[in-house]
């Protein structure tokens, strides 16, 4: 997942009885094999417009883009397709959005969908779908999607401020974001794996290289051979914003990489690095480190979780929209 560098608006998150309620009413409705009578390929459209996009460009870092899409979406106002809609102040006008790639690939599947079954295939379930489809693509192991998402109509720049974690945000902060959308530390740990593909842009880990208090202004938690490395590739007076690969040793591989980069420190962002800090997180780090082939079912399981979050439904204003950009 690439993030850009931006200011998130901290808030006092508490988890009541009652939300905790709803997020489980909401997985609840969710099911395995949804679209078999309404729609019955709507899975396989979805996984063709992603093979034919990451084949067809050659450009895997599109693909790494839909499980970052689908990780936005479901952290601002759950996963309701919000983050796919145009305008002005919406979530993709928000600074860590506005590098998210993949909204083509999404359109593409959308467009085929409604010409074999209009109207019953909704954006958020083509997100989660698209989302799958590229770790299986990628080197990841299959998993069943439960869908029957239905899409908002409303989507905001200050709620994406308010509910993105931050690349420089350390292990707490991280910590209760998640936790405010019912995922725990685990959870945490493990869908940061997601961050052996994908790039990011210099801005997002820039001041662990030369912002910090120290003698050369490198952040002391990064290997020095490291920074050393991300200098030359974003040097501090450059011009532009260049991007950097996540994963430098095996980029395009869906694998435990990230982990044994995180103990090695040389990952890019904060929130990467101080998983370390925590005894807890730090320990499922190396186990996740020594685990290639239990990882991605642990993975694909948060990933489950995560696609549970706040789901609309009818009663509460959820619907099918026609064209993913825009709110019909």
């Amino acid at each position: 997942m690439r993030r850009a560098n931006y200011k998130p608006i901290f808030a006092s998150f508490l988890l009541s009885v009652v939300t905790i309620q709803c997020m489980l009413q909401s997985s609840a409705s969710l099911s395995v094999g949804y679209y078999k009578s309404k729609c019955p390929n709507a899975e396989g459209i979805v996984a063709d417009a992603v093979r034919s996009a990451i084949t067809g460009s050659g450009d895997r870092g599109i693909g790494a883009g839909l499980i970052r899409l689908h990780f936005h979406d479901c952290f601002v106002r759950g996963c309701d397709a919000s983050v796919l809609l145009d305008g002005p102040n919406t979530e993709k006008t928000a600074p860590p959005n506005l590098s998210l790639r993949g909204f083509e690939v999404i359109d593409t599947a959308k467009s085929q969908l409604e010409s074999a079954c209009p109207g019953k295939v909704s954006c958020a379930d083509i997100l989660a779908f698209a989302a799958r489809d590229l770790v299986v693509l990628l080197g990841g192991v299959n998993y069943s999607v439960p869908s029957g998402r239905l899409d908002g109509s409303t989507s905001s720049s200050s709620e994406a401020m308010q509910f993105l974690p931050p690349p420089f945000g350390d292990v707490s902060q991280i910590q209760s974001m998640f936790a405010v959308k019912g995922l725990t530390l685990d959870d945490m740990v493990i869908l940061s794996g997601a961050h052996a593909v994908g790039r990011s842009h210099c801005s997002s880990f820039s001041n662990r290289l030369y912002s910090w208090n120290s003698p050369d202004g490198v952040d002391p938690s990064m290997d020095k051979n490291f920074a050393a490395y991300l200098k030359t590739k974003c040097p501090k007076n450059g011009g532009g914003d260049p991007v950097v690969d996540m994963n430098v040793v095996t980029p395009n591989k869906f694998n435990t990489r990230y982990y044994k980069l995180v103990k090695a420190h040389k990952v890019l962002f904060t929130s990467d690095q101080t998983l370390l800090n925590n005894a807890q997180a730090a320990a499922l780090v190396n186990q996740s480190s020594n685990q290639p082939y239990t990882w991605p079912r642990s993975f694909n399981k948060a990933m489950l979780k995560m696609g549970a979050i706040e789901i609309l439904t009818s009663a509460n204003g959820g619907r099918i929209r026609k064209n993913c950009r825009v709110a019909n």
